[in-house]
Order: C-alpha cells, then sequence, then structure tokens
C-alpha cells in the first residue's frame, strides 16, 4: 500500500491487491469474487460460504474473515487518516518571521524519533487555518538499522533535509534545544506542550530559555477534544502542512484507541509504525485551540496567556 500511494518508491516491487471496499456487502458471493480472483479454483466456494456463515454468527469470526478472506481493514488496524483529505491539505506554507505559533514537542526514547510540530494559527478574524511546520531527530545508526529493518527511507529523508541526524545510537538532546532556541528567535513560540511523564532535563532546560513548557497527558481526557480537532480539520480542509513526506508517512501510521464513551487517542502500541509526529501535532493544536489552559504549568512563573 505504501508503494502504491506513493510513500516509498521501490521500482523493485510490484503491488497488486484486491480488496473487499469499506462499505460493500461482505456477506455477498460477488464481494467475494471481487476480494478473490480465484475464488473457486484456488479456494474452494463451499469452504468459503460456510466460513462466511460462521462469521455471521461470531464478531472474533467476522473480523478474521473480513480481514483474511476479504483482505478489510479491521478494528485497530484500521488507518485512521484519510490519506486523500490529507493530501488535499498539502498547499504551501503561508508563515512570516515573528508570527505567533504553539508547539507540541514529543520525546521518544534517545533511541528513536523525536519530534517537534510548530501550529500557526491564522490572523484574528481571518477565516479559520492552521499552518503545520514539523522537524524530527534521530539517532544516526538508528536510522541506518531501522531502514534496514522496516525499509523506511531514513537516510533518503536526512539526506533531503526532512529529519535531522545526530551522530552516534542515540539523540543528542542538546541539538533539539538549540534548534527550539533558533526558531524561538524566528518566530513568536507561545508555548510548548509534552507529555508530562517525560518532563525531562530538556523540558528544564526550555523552561529556563524563557519558553512557557506546558505538561500534557497522553489519556483520554488530554487527547480527544485535539484529536478530533485534527480530524475536523482535514476533513473540512483547514489545515496546511505543505507535504512533508515524513508527517505524511506518520499520518499514514496512525490507529485510534476508544473508551467506552468514544473518547479518542492516537495508539502508539496499535499504530503500524511511528506517529511521534501526529502525536506532537496533537498536542500544538490543542495548544492553539484551548484557553485557558487547562494543564499543570511546568513553571511557577508561566501564567496563562
Amino acid at each position: 500500500m505504501k508503494v502504491l500511494d506513493g510513500t516509498i518508491e521501490d521500482l523493485s516491487f510490484f503491488p497488486y491487491i484486491t480488496a473487499a471496499d469499506p462499505d460493500d456487502d461482505w456477506t455477498g458471493p460477488e464481494v467475494w469474487r471481487k476480494a478473490n480472483p480465484s475464488l473457486g479454483i484456488t479456494i474452494k466456494e463451499e469452504q468459503f460460504a460456510e466460513d462466511c456463515r460462521e462469521a455471521q454468527e461470531s464478531p472474533a469470526k467476522e473480523n478474521t474473515f473480513r480481514r483474511y478472506r476479504l483482505n478489510q481493514w479491521t478494528e485497530q488496524d484500521v488507518r485512521w487518516i484519510n490519506m486523500t483529505k490529507w493530501d488535499a491539505c498539502g498547499e504551501s506554507l503561508t508563515i512570516a518571521d515573528g508570527q505567533t505559533c504553539y508547539a507540541g514537542l514529543d520525546l521518544s526514547s534517545t533511541t528513536d524519533i523525536s519530534a517537534l510540530v510548530l501550529v500557526f494559527p491564522a490572523a484574528e478574524g481571518a477565516e479559520e487555518r492552521y499552518d503545520v511546520l514539523p522537524f524530527f531527530w534521530v539517532p544516526e545508526e538508528g536510522a541506518k538499522q531501522r531502514e534496514r529493518r522496516d525499509h523506511v527511507p531514513y537516510r533518503q529523508w536526512i539526506h533531503q533535509g526532512h529529519i535531522t541526524a545526530t551522530p552516534g545510537e542515540v539523540i543528542d538532546y542538546d541539538v533539539i534545544r538549540k534548534k527550539i532556541n533558533e526558531l524561538g528567535q524566528q518566530f513568536e513560540i507561545r508555548e510548548i506542550a509534552l507529555d508530562r511523564w517525560n518532563a525531562t532535563q530538556l523540558s528544564t532546560q526550555l523552561l529556563g530559555d524563557g519558553f512557557p513548557m506546558v505538561a500534557f497527558g497522553q489519556g483520554y481526557a488530554s487527547m480527544n477534544a485535539p484529536t478530533e480537532k485534527l480530524d475536523e480539520l482535514v476533513l473540512s480542509h483547514k489545515i496546511a502542512h505543505a507535504q512533508h513526506p515524513v508527517l505524511r508517512w506518520m499520518a499514514g501510521n496512525v490507529s485510534l484507541e476508544q473508551d467506552a464513551a468514544d473518547n479518542w487517542k492516537p495508539s502508539k502500541k496499535k499504530s503500524i509504525e511511528r506517529i511521534d509526529g501526529i502525536v506532537a501535532l496533537i498536542m500544538g493544536l490543542d495548544r492553539a485551540t484551548t484557553q485557558p489552559p487547562p494543564y499543570q504549568w511546568l513553571g511557577p512563573e508561566v501564567v496563562a496567556h
């Protein structure tokens, strides 16, 4: 699917997928044949029909039947973000030096990707729109290993400037701090949100550098509203991301968790690959759209705007 939609370029790989569409009647023989061109030749129709009858009696078997017999995404394996809608939001950014923005900072373990996303609201009185400017860091050695293992073009993205590689096997957080300070000279960063359980030395240093730091939980209470907001903005074409390839890759990886009250949050555990940039985007979007801040401040001298 990644080769077909252009996320990964691999001329040595020929992708061919047959599957039932999400709205198809999965109990109909015509849909079975659509997803299985060799039905009746390599797969017996009688057995297929029997499997379908069992699936109609058991939700667990229905999930298995639709996934393995009809190639449909099911439950947590379904991609959350509609990539056609995402791509339609790929306009160039309209930000200017000195413009106000809000940031989400997702610090991974020191051996994986860390992400910072700046969210720029439209000027007061203008039509609602948010420009998104992401930055990513990864340890150089880790990028090489992950590219070999996961077939994700980390080194290409590094060469193109979409990811910054820090030397060695762990991320140098001083590099991230330096970049944030440079961005603070270029833009007016009102707040930086990060996981309250990941308030590392870097967050303390940034607070000392003068950045308002907001502790942001990763549970449903904190994540639901901005997650739904991002969904709304993508569907209504009110966000611009300039088709950043790393952020696009992460957008295509996201799976959601839902609780009994139908609250949403992105799931790193259930998503098929890295989603750090989308998590950072959601946190930054919350700060850009929520006033007054309902979260714990990481510094006593910081006041609400």
